[in-house]
């Protein structure tokens, strides 16, 4: 299997890498959403990003994600190099050997480079997760997160033992048309990771010998007492023989600290309509700007900034080493929530432009 660890580039202190997911802005349409995303992925292919993710959202009018295989899939044709992955899909939404279909698909797409990042959150509200899984016993589709995990694993290695009702059941593209006569078997398969943003994820990733993907932008005071727990639970695999963690990270860089703080309201915004059970567009940051925060609106964008690391392309880089530092993690996945799309791609240029990573053509 090919090796799961980045590479970082120029003075970064771990690789970096991209989650995307899509978000769609007042005055814009899915269709630009989608093709910025393009963009954003071009730009980590032509930087050295390591990865480019996208996340399963489901029923938010602001994120256009809610199909990561199928956007994952036009990016392939739009990249030549950096991972494309999920960020992940919601496995209790899903039947497991669709997914392994889905995936497969992707690897033939883009050999040796596809990661399978796995959630068994719903990512999304309690009805529509319902809707999703035809069932409202939603806690039984996240008790059922190891066994889902496991049989995913058995469709994409099409190793069920003899007995099992799904032994003459393949995923294709898969392992399958190997052992087909005149088959050839692929030297690569989806990478498994494992996300989460409390315990329960971390301490199964390391069991299972995984690598483990923690949402630091929406969780961070978990960060450090999850990746202890992943590290502490590690036992050595076929996959790693050393635990691997990666957090994802908001990031905002600007050529000034103030257009920088004027581009991050808007998320914050955003994040205080979702917590208000009113999911909307991105707003514009001259609609954050006039938007008059409550008091109790107010201390939750102050904490919520206060995890978005943002400034100019040194305070942004400073930022991001001291947060390395401090969680010791792997690798560090950047998210630039903004509704400005241009903004978005610039800051990803001024942050590799700080670390001195290389323009690869």
């Amino acid at each position: 299997m090919d090796d799961i660890r980045g590479k970082a580039q120029g003075a970064a202190p771990t690789p970096l890498s991209v989650l995307d997911l899509a978000t769609v802005g007042s005055g814009q349409t899915s269709t630009d959403a989608l093709h910025a995303a393009v963009r954003i992925a071009r730009t980590a292919d032509r930087r050295g990003f390591t990865r480019h993710w996208v996340a399963e959202h489901h029923s938010m009018p602001g994120v256009a994600s809610s199909s990561p295989a199928v956007i994952l899939a036009h990016l392939a044709a739009h990249t030549e190099r950096v991972r494309l992955g999920s960020g992940g899909v919601m496995l209790p939404n899903h039947a497991p050997l669709v997914i392994a279909e889905q995936f497969g698909t992707l690897e033939a797409l883009a050999p040796g480079r596809v990661d399978l990042g796995l959630g068994r959150a719903p990512g999304t509200d309690g009805a529509t997760a319902a809707a999703l899984r035809r069932t409202d016993r939603l806690h039984e589709g996240a008790d059922d997160f190891p066994e889902q995990l496991a049989e995913l694993i058995r469709f994409l290695d099409d190793d069920f033992p003899d007995g099992h009702p799904y032994r003459r059941i393949h995923a294709v593209p898969g392992p399958v048309q190997a052992t087909t006569a005149g088959g050839v078997q692929s030297p690569h398969r989806p990478q498994i990771w494992l996300l989460g943003s409390s315990g329960f994820s971390a301490r199964l990733a390391g069991m299972m010998g995984l690598p483990f993907s923690f949402a630091h932008h929406f969780s961070a005071r978990n960060t450090i007492p999850a990746l202890d727990l992943y590290r502490e639970s590690f036992r050595p695999s076929a996959v790693l023989d050393a635990p691997y963690a990666m957090i994802g990270v908001s990031a905002f860089a600007a050529d000034e600290a103030k257009e920088a703080r004027r581009q991050v309201l808007t998320g914050a915004l955003n994040m205080v309509r979702l917590r208000r059970g009113a999911p909307g567009l991105v707003p514009t940051p001259e609609e954050a700007e006039a938007h008059s925060f409550s008091a109790i609106e107010r201390d939750f964008v102050d904490d919520w900034l206060s995890n978005v690391v943002h400034g100019t392309p040194d305070e942004v880089r400073a930022g991001l080493d001291d947060l390395q530092k401090r969680t010791g993690a792997d690798e560090l996945m950047l998210t630039a929530n903004a509704h400005t799309q241009d903004a978005r791609v610039r800051s990803y240029e001024l942050i590799a432009d700080a670390y001195g990573m290389p323009e690869l053509g």
